[in-house]
């Protein structure tokens, strides 16, 4: 292998990709050419762009096949009668089982979170929706007077906390899960259709 040709102009020695002062024998190095500051700005505000775009573009694809979720509160027994709260219960479960059911891919729904089974007291839908990422709360009354019982069941759209939906049973005839399972049915029925088209 043959080394690159010296080259002499102007005082300075070029030998390959080196430099040397014909005068002292010594390398050259010359600085570097900083990038003027528009240029860095340039390149700034390209990256920020393109971080920007990205971000838009991954939210777009992610959100667009994410299924509306639905959560369901744990009814409230507002009876003053502990003997109800198995079918209040039963009424909760039976509602979450029947709306995945009714949601048919559409939407989905979370009912066994231990934020929704706090008391009405404790119970914050703000916080509800940004911990399970909820599109739409259910919550549900069971109220008694002398005569009969009443099922109240509320379709809320957060976060503006918007009534989409009222379902109200009432003259229940029993308490039993049954009658749960039929009162929970006419529920999903028109909660899935509300959810399914806001």
């Amino acid at each position: 292998m043959s080394a690159p040709p010296t080259e002499y102009s102007r005082g300075v020695y070029r030998f390959g990709v080196f430099e040397f002062d014909a005068d002292r024998l010594e390398p050259i190095v010359r600085p570097r050419r900083r990038l003027p500051a528009t240029g860095i700005v340039f390149v700034v505000l390209s990256v920020t762009l393109m971080v920007i775009a990205s971000a838009i573009v991954y939210r777009a694809l992610t959100t667009r096949h994410m299924p509306t979720i639905v959560a369901v509160a744990r009814f409230d027994n507002e009876t003053g009668d502990a003997s109800l709260n198995r079918f209040v219960d039963a009424l909760t479960d039976t509602v979450t089982v029947q709306l995945a059911e009714a949601g048919d891919g559409q939407f989905s729904v979370v009912g066994n979170a231990a934020i929704l089974r706090a008391p009405r007291q404790d119970r914050d839908l703000r916080a509800i929706a940004s911990t399970l990422h909820a599109g739409f709360v259910v919550l549900g009354q069971v109220q008694r007077d002398d005569q009969r019982v009443r099922v109240l069941a509320h379709l809320i759209r957060m976060p503006d906390q918007t009534h989409v939906r009222v379902s109200r049973t009432d003259n229940v005839p029993d308490t039993t899960l049954t009658e749960a399972d039929e009162v929970a049915g006419r529920i999903a029925r028109e909660f899935s259709q509300a959810a399914a088209t806001h």
